[in-house]
């Protein structure tokens, strides 16, 4: 009988341990495909903070690095500038990159430092009890937030991706989600694209990803999807925000 399907080189063997309808797992095996398929599994060192980004280190065969919370970019930026030849990535949720991490975000596209960044946006922060992060949705019940978030003492949630496309340093940036097998298939498409970009040399490469955490949001895996859509696709803007013409011409 001909093999279909296996599980990508560009990951481990070891089983997800992520909660049951969390999507980490899928972006996970999106990344490893594009590793795969571009043949840099041997030349790429990820980074990751703490929190459930921070697992991440066990599922991926190429090189892994953990980072202090908030400080992947910066870790990535003095490995990809020591060594020029790798591939350097970060993988990093919206409660890490959005908050802690925001002054390295900002200034790491400011400066076009080529290196790919991913953010997992669940918004919310998943590890440490879900808390409310700088993405939290106006209303949304989180623990620091039991009667909704309050905007007019919070703030409004922030669309990091929209910011990031404003900094000339950055060349490629895109928002996806990995709610349906459209959606997915457009994340990879962006997730290969900002690997084909430090490929290229060509600047700094960003790429948010819509995710669930159906544990801290007291959903069901598939009540969490249909929230996603529901809620956070109309809020946030997708697609591709940025793309340079030495991008397009990839």
């Amino acid at each position: 009988m001909e093999k279909i399907f296996s599980r990508t080189k560009g990951l481990t063997s070891l089983p997800f341990h992520y909660c049951p309808g969390c999507t980490h797992g899928i972006i996970h095996r999106l990344i490893g495909e594009v590793l795969e398929e571009l043949d840099i599994i041997g030349d790429t060192i990820g980074v990751a903070p703490v929190g459930c980004a921070g697992f991440s280190l066990d599922f991926f065969s190429c090189d892994f690095v953990g980072a202090a919370h908030g400080r992947a970019q910066a870790v990535a930026t003095g490995m990809k500038r020591a060594l020029p030849e790798k591939l350097v990535f970060t993988y990093q949720g919206d409660g890490d990159i959005c908050a802690i991490g925001t002054s390295h975000a900002i200034h790491t596209a400011a400066r076009a430092e080529k290196i790919t960044s991913i953010m997992v946006n669940n918004a919310i922060f998943g590890m440490t009890g879900g808390q409310m992060a700088p993405t939290t949705l106006a209303g949304q019940i989180t623990a620091t937030s039991p009667y909704g978030r309050n905007c007019q003492l919070a703030g409004n949630p922030i669309d990091l991706p929209k910011i990031i496309a404003t900094l000339d340093g950055a060349v490629y940036v895109a928002a996806v989600s990995v709610d349906s097998p459209q959606q997915i298939i457009a994340a990879k498409k962006a997730i290969k694209k900002g690997f084909q970009v430090q490929q290229a040399g060509l600047g700094f490469a960003f790429i948010s990803i819509l995710s669930t955490c159906p544990t801290n949001w007291g959903l069901s895996p598939v009540e969490s999807l249909k929230w996603l859509r529901q809620n956070m696709l109309p809020l946030y803007q997708m697609g591709e925000l940025k793309a340079t013409k030495e991008v397009s011409a990839l």
